[in-house]
């Protein structure tokens, strides 16, 4: 592939990418591929290009003869990363309680209060990435980068679910709480507490995922 065509194809590709995991794209919907060709300026191959990523990366789904759809949201999938988040992450959370310094706790606190700031003002464009911040800084105050590394291929599947959930009413606060008692157990040295903390964020995480699937089922497939 041309220098060029290959930068059109991974702007092509970062553009549907954030579009699919924000809900722009709604789970189930067609990807209009002359509309985008349109949209963006370019032709089709840096599109098809594009789709064919976003395919490999189970974003999409390309159906011969009908188009290429987003995917919907796999429920057993959804549950499988979350059991996996909450084993590994319950434990960075206890060994936080251990390791981590007093500049490392500041550093949290720091992003609560920006977390607190956003959920007052029910800003969701704000809170998502300080939601991903918070627990990168765990795994990077820790020095680990490779439980960073696996925990991030579990986060790309559960982005989309992450932000559909967040969108209901009160659901920043209630977040902003179980992150704040993941810390307060890490402020007080208390492993265990830490690692139960994590883990009843993430199950309740899956508690509102199962609430989510009960009102909007076709977003969702088994």
């Amino acid at each position: 592939m041309a220098k060029g065509a290959h930068s059109k194809a991974d702007a092509v590709y970062g553009e549907l990418k954030e579009a699919i995991l924000s809900g722009a794209l709604e789970p189930g919907s067609l990807i209009n591929k002359a509309g985008l060709c349109e949209k963006l300026g370019v032709s089709r191959f840096p599109v098809s290009a594009a789709v064919s990523r976003l395919a490999y990366d189970r974003l999409v789904d390309v159906e011969p003869q009908h188009g290429s759809f987003v995917t919907r949201i796999s429920l057993n999938d959804v549950r499988e990363r979350l059991f996996i988040r909450g084993a590994l992450e319950g434990e960075i959370a206890a060994e936080a309680a251990r390791r981590m310094t007093r500049a490392d706790k500041d550093v949290l606190a720091a992003n609560l209060k920006q977390q607190a700031k956003a959920a007052a003002a029910q800003d969701r464009t704000a809170f998502y990435p300080l939601d991903v911040a918070f627990h990168r800084i765990l795994t990077d105050r820790l020095s680990m980068a490779r439980a960073d590394d696996v925990l991030e291929s579990l986060r790309v599947h559960l982005e989309r679910t992450r932000r559909l959930t967040m969108s209901t009413p009160g659901q920043l606060r209630a977040s902003l709480n179980e992150h704040s008692a993941v810390a307060s157990a890490i402020e007080a040295k208390d492993p265990a507490a830490a690692r139960e903390a994590m883990k009843q964020h993430l199950t309740i995480t899956a508690d509102r995922l199962e609430d989510l699937a009960q009102r909007q089922p076709d977003l969702f497939s088994p």
